[in-house]
């Protein structure tokens, strides 16, 4: 059986770190789409406030299957 992938970018973003930021990404999009299957960092950056870290946000390729 084949499949057929659309994928889309989505940017996260979290103060707890990367990990969390590509959760809240992920999280949000399950809530409209399905059959997401792979994910691929594409850009990392973060926001800075007094010299620390404020926050990471993190961009990732979603890619998930046609019906």
């Amino acid at each position: 059986m084949s499949h057929v992938y659309k994928h889309i970018e989505l940017t996260g973003s979290s103060p707890q770190g990367m990990e969390d930021a590509i959760q809240q990404a992920l999280s949000k999009a399950s809530q409209t789409l399905h059959d997401m299957r792979w994910f691929e960092v594409v850009d990392t950056r973060g926001h800075i406030e007094h010299g620390q870290v404020a926050h990471w946000q993190v961009t990732i390729k979603v890619g998930f299957t046609l019906d």
